[in-house]
């Protein structure tokens, strides 16, 4: 069969790198994609994801057996929706689910009503009454967009000096655009944070195995928040229990509730979690793949991703096996990301020990150049977390990184 992947990151470069591994799959298509992708044999389509018609069309030409969105605005663009209406198959949540992500409170709504555990919270439009709250209940505080905002829009604000200036760039200069106009203000939570990702199917939930993203841009998780520097699994130093409890306690009540709620939810649900002494506590839902977790959980799937797919499409339970090997990437960054970066550089080559996935990267004749923020991702897959890290490290090790930057401790966190 043939495949359709929505997207041009590095979470589609390994959607589509795991498809293609699949003996029933023949051809893997992605919209738009990148170069770099190339390299694996994944087929570019010069479609832009918010062309649906378009999208619909060459999937009816090519005959294409299902589509898979990858990130979040084409979901709340309401392509799922478009797809059905065309009588395309697709997975991934339609408009109405999709705002699980799309709306901080709308999340948090659901949640309440499910007595799904979260951080206390309280939303606002009005600025000075978002101001009075916070000056109320005293820092640390989270300051989040209520919108979308390239996972950018959260301020995990120390003191009240920087809740206020968040709140100030979000809701008054607009940092955010239309994502800021509303703000949920919740409380701080201690605790490690992890990922729990999940295939969904209505009220049907299968678990992945969690992952560790680093948020910040800077070794010690210093600096601002980015889309994701890097990520690894296993996270050891969380129980099995606690992750239980997050099927148990989190995923599989909001599979539910969105069942209750008329907005019944199929695809992956991403549950960021903290791993707080009265058990994990969730941060934030996602309608799709995280990325870069995605770039480390899916090596360690030892099932056809495509027949899991397949199955969830076709009302049939899948199976699910995954490896015990750690998976350490480590995000090859442009420097000056998260804010104004540097692009044309030449993107590194790297030896074959690693999987790289490529993400802001642009083809000048024949050349792969840095063309955004993330620019790509370094995959080692190992025996355990330290030696995936000395294979990713050496890897980066060995290259000019010339007008780029990296962590140095993705993964330090399970080894202490």
């Amino acid at each position: 069969m043939k495949v359709l992947i929505i997207g041009s990151g590095g979470r589609e470069h390994a959607i589509a790198k795991k498809m293609l591994e699949s003996p029933q799959v023949t051809e893997v298509f992605c919209a738009k994609g990148n170069p770099g992708m190339k390299k694996d044999g994944i087929q570019l389509v010069e479609i832009a994801e918010d062309n649906h018609e378009a999208l619909i069309s060459f999937a009816k030409e090519q005959m294409i057996a299902w589509t898979f969105v990858g990130p979040e605005i084409p979901l709340l663009n309401g392509i799922v929706d478009d797809f059905e209406r065309a009588g395309l198959k697709i997975f991934g949540p339609n408009k109405a689910a999709a705002m699980i992500e799309g709306s901080k409170e709308f999340a948090k709504k659901i949640m309440v009503d499910n007595q799904i555990p979260t951080a206390d919270y309280a939303a606002f439009t009005d600025y000075q009454k978002a101001c009075e709250y916070v000056k109320e209940k005293g820092a640390p505080i989270v300051i989040k967009a209520d919108g979308l905002a390239a996972g950018k829009g959260v301020v995990v604000a120390m003191n009240l000096d920087e809740a206020l200036q968040a709140l100030k760039e979000m809701m008054t200069d607009h940092r955010f655009g239309e994502s800021g106009d509303k703000v949920v203000v919740e409380e701080f939570l201690a605790g490690e944070e992890f990922s729990l990702l999940a295939f969904v199917k209505n009220e049907e939930v299968y678990p992945m195995v969690i992952a560790q993203d680093h948020k910040r841009a800077y070794d010690g998780d210093k600096g601002p928040n980015t889309g994701g520097m890097g990520a690894y699994s296993p996270v050891p130093q969380i129980s099995a229990e606690m992750v239980e409890m997050g099927i148990k306690e989190i995923l599989e009540p909001a599979a539910k509730g969105m069942v209750k709620n008329q907005t019944p939810f199929t695809g992956i649900l991403y549950a960021g979690l903290i791993a707080t002494e009265a058990g994990p506590k969730v941060i934030e839902f996602n309608a799709r793949f995280g990325d870069p977790e995605t770039q480390v959980v899916l090596p360690r799937l030892t099932s056809d991703l495509a027949q899991v797919i397949d199955d969830l499409l076709n009302d049939r339970k899948p199976e699910l096996s995954w490896s015990e090997r750690a998976t350490v990437g480590v995000v090859l960054a442009a420097e000056g990301y998260p804010g104004s970066y540097q692009k044309g550089m030449r993107v590194p080559h790297f030896n074959d020990q690693v999987t790289v996935y490529y993400a802001g990267v642009a083809e000048t004749q024949g050349t792969i150049q840095a063309a955004g923020g993330r620019v790509l991702l370094v995959e080692a897959e190992a025996e355990s977390i330290e030696a995936a890290q000395k294979i990713a490290y050496q890897a980066l090790a060995e290259v000019d990184t010339s007008g780029y930057f990296y962590r140095q401790d993705i993964g330090d966190k399970s080894l202490k």
